[in-house]
């Protein structure tokens, strides 16, 4: 941890969640902290998170987090450890916001209301001391010419002793993520992982499901296999839509297939995972014989939603008139593998615009895991989605935000 001998001036770029905590943890050890926001107010996207109530973290130990963290895991134990979601929860109870926890293990306000995290945040920065500039867009970060940095938005010309970039990445343009920080990082020599789009919905071939829009399943299995291997699995909730997919397991399965050529990738659908191939085809039989005098389109009423039957016997190979008493044994095994491998043509991830965080970002091997401050660049520090980390939808993400935050500013001791 770097050693400072006397107050500092920090200038922090950015009040979303890492904005926010690490200019209240860096006020607190007596630095002078100025916030430059771009935006007319603080917490842009944090308004937005959980569709407004603010799934502000999840209430579980670190082994447990780790494993919910999709990239550089490793990377995070340190501040994860320092500040765990036990920590925040208190921090933010202390502030005068109540917590609960739901399913999953995501904490909400109790108030269900998102901006009364972001209020609770800028009381403890303004009793700290931190001053707030708004509509201030940062066009660029330098070293000075003295000692420290010179920060210079549209208007105006700040001097720092440290600076730390919050500015977000590249999901959710309206809430201010224009990528303004990935050049700041660049400037500084500092590597940038190519971006892309993370818990996001996947455009598919809806030419043969164009029926299935609006249809949500639930105890579904959906696969992604990549030359053979299996690469993403998960069990769950998932939505067809105009588009393609989307749902629980659909934006889980895009973080961990947006780094792979998807038009290599086999995707699948289980439709009764609960069910192996022997004892679906014994509920097949049973049905058929319960169903005996309808044809196959009507046969299977009660094994699958309607409008997915018609495109399961079609990959199947059988006809939807068939007489349910007239199905062979081979076209049995065919329908079960049918409905055991429904196949998905995938045709790219949603807009990078749509998606709930940005997968890529800084290099974190160039980043002190204690600290977030460059390993080159004494006194520049880069912060939550900015850098190459994400994780899966829960709460997640936000708290990564607001550990990473808190290492960069406690970091900067007075």
């Amino acid at each position: 941890m770097p050693q400072y001998d006397k107050m500092k001036d920090v200038i922090v770029i950015g009040a979303g969640a890492s904005g926010l905590m690490a200019a209240y943890a860096a006020a607190k050890n007596g630095n002078r902290v100025t916030v430059l926001e771009r935006n007319e107010k603080a917490g842009k996207k944090i308004y937005i998170t959980g569709k407004g109530r603010c799934n502000v973290t999840n209430d579980v130990p670190p082994e447990e987090f780790f494993e919910n963290v999709v990239r550089n895991a490793k990377f995070l134990k340190s501040c994860i450890y320092a500040f765990p979601p036990e920590r925040l929860m208190q921090l933010l109870e202390k502030g005068g916001v109540p917590l609960k926890t739901e399913r999953g293990n995501r904490v909400f306000p109790v108030s269900d209301r998102a901006s009364d995290i972001t209020k609770c945040l800028l009381r403890y920065c303004t009793d700290a001391g931190v001053q707030f500039r708004y509509n201030a867009r940062v066009k660029s970060v330098r070293k000075s010419q003295a000692s420290g940095f010179q920060v210079n938005d549209e208007v105006n010309e700040y001097f720092a002793d440290a600076v730390v970039i919050c500015t977000g990445g590249l999901s959710y343009p309206g809430t201010g993520s224009s990528g303004d920080g990935y050049r700041f990082a660049e400037d500084f020599g500092i590597r940038i992982i190519p971006c892309r789009p993370s818990l996001c919905g996947i455009e598919c071939d809806m030419r043969e499901l164009a029926a299935l829009q609006g249809m949500s399943l639930r105890n579904i299995r959906i696969s992604a296999f990549y030359r053979g291997k299996c690469v993403s699995a998960h069990f769950g909730e998932m939505l067809f839509t105009h588009y393609g997919i989307s749902g629980p397991t659909v934006l889980s399965m895009s973080a961990e297939i947006n780094s792979l050529p998807i038009d290599l990738l086999d995707a699948r659908l289980d439709l009764k995972p609960a069910l192996d191939a022997e004892v679906l085809d014994k509920r097949i039989l049973r049905d058929i014989e319960k169903f005996k005098n309808r044809q196959m389109q009507n046969a299977l009423v009660e094994l699958l939603p309607k409008n997915l039957i018609e495109p399961v016997l079609k990959q199947a190979g059988i006809s939807v008139f068939l007489p349910g008493n007239s199905l062979t044994k081979e076209q049995r095994k065919s329908l079960v593998n049918a409905v055991k491998n429904f196949p998905l043509r995938l045709l790219s991830l949603r807009p990078i615009g749509e998606a709930v965080v940005t997968a890529g970002g800084a290099d974190v091997l160039q980043i002190n895991p204690k600290t977030m401050e460059s390993k080159t660049i004494p006194g520049l520090f880069l912060c939550g989605e900015l850098l190459d980390v994400d994780a899966y939808t829960g709460g997640f993400n936000l708290h990564i935000a607001f550990a990473t935050g808190f290492a960069a500013g406690d970091s900067i001791c007075d």
